[in-house]
């Protein structure tokens, strides 16, 4: 039954009752028949047959749930002329305020369409430093006030889920501290207000009362942090204008820090900046520096990654044993459908953008690896 909800109050397309879908062989069909659709027009296959082939292939591994797009797949592929179809992006932020609000519409846009955002916020000077105009920069805590309120308000892929979103800040940025306690103090607040009568459901009006709660924040931690942490040494935070000392701790009072925070609310988590970089599989281009929402996603910054599920149960032989040719046709399948429906993963990103004089075209040059690759 829980399976029959969410289906029906997340995946089937919503509108007038000629276009209102009410069954799962409608959805299947919708995304099945597209998909196959742009092969054709693509010349992905040799003939006709082939094109049928894949059709039912593909038909089948999603009715019999042998296999699973992510969701905005289902969201907007058959429904949108240009559908948003991945579900993890990273985006960059600079420290200027065009860049900032420019995040905010970034990530409001991918929610709409149903995807997770992940943004580390280090860039942005802290409010420890200057403005040019000489005054006291407000820092990237205060801005994620901004970013929180987009995400708790505009609905992901325009149903009932909750946007998914990620915030991180390096361990050796000045606003560490308000960074690593600020969900926790949020969170007394609404305990407050649960004890003095408001609800306290995740939707109730206790918790739609303070900040961060359509987040999971998480600090970037470096080798060096759990060294310090490690002989009971210090922990520098640096300005990120001048790279000068900002303030100096005891690295083990910034790590019970983070774990009284995440007692009381969960976060922050953490994230290991120096495995992670140092595991990079793409070493040539450029560092990691986020992850989308629940971190299974490591990149680059401005990038996107196209996620599928393939139940391996529905490959389990009588005798226990993994059906291998079965598995490996179903593998093919479904990169071929993504490869084609992953062209279209950064759409909005391209749109109303500086033109590219030398191509003609419009798109934003900070994707201009993705269309490479």
């Amino acid at each position: 039954m829980l399976a029959t909800n969410i289906v029906a109050s997340k995946y089937f397309r919503k509108g007038p009752d000629e276009q209102r879908e009410t069954s799962v062989r409608q959805l299947v069909r919708r995304v099945a028949n597209t998909i196959a659709t742009w092969g054709v027009k693509d010349g992905y296959f040799v003939s006709n047959e082939d094109a049928e082939a894949f059709h039912g292939e593909l038909t089948h591994l999603l009715v019999q749930q042998k296999a699973a797009f992510n969701s905005p797949v289902y969201f907007n592929v058959g429904v949108e002329a240009k559908p948003q179809c991945s579900a993890c992006f990273i985006n960059s932020v600079e420290d200027t305020m065009s860049s900032i609000l420019d995040l905010a519409k970034t990530e409001g846009m991918l929610f709409k369409y149903g995807s997770g955002t992940g943004t580390n916020l280090s860039s942005i000077r802290s409010s420890k430093e200057r403005l040019s105009g000489g005054g006291l920069a407000s820092g990237p805590v205060s801005f994620m006030k901004g970013y929180d309120a987009f995400a708790g308000v505009i609905k992901s892929g325009g149903k009932t889920r909750r946007a998914a979103k990620m915030v991180i800040l390096n361990a050796d940025h000045p606003d560490i501290v308000e960074f690593i306690q600020c969900k926790a103090e949020e969170e007394k607040k609404a305990w407050a207000l649960i004890r003095s009568g408001y609800e306290g459901s995740l939707n109730g009006p206790a918790y739609g009362s303070v900040f961060y709660q359509n987040s999971n924040n998480s600090v970037r931690v470096t080798d060096d942090l759990m060294k310090a942490v490690l002989s009971d040494g210090v922990w520098q935070t640096h300005k990120v204008t001048t790279g000068e000392v900002a303030d100096t701790y005891k690295a083990r009072d910034l790590l019970r820090m983070i774990a009284q925070s995440a007692h009381v609310c969960g976060d922050p988590g953490m994230q290991f900046d120096s495995t992670i970089n140092g595991w990079h599989t793409c070493p040539n281009t450029a560092r990691i520096n986020a992850s989308n929402p629940c971190s299974e996603y490591m990149f680059l910054d401005d990038s996107a990654c196209n996620l599928a599920s393939i139940n391996l149960m529905k490959f389990r032989k009588p005798d226990g044993e993994l059906e291998v040719e079965g598995f490996r046709h179903s593998v093919r399948v479904m990169i071929t459908a993504m490869v084609r429906h992953g062209r279209c993963l950064t759409y909005y990103l391209f749109k109303n953008t500086e033109p590219d004089t030398r191509k003609g075209d419009t798109y934003d040059h900070r994707y201009s690896h993705l269309l490479r690759q």
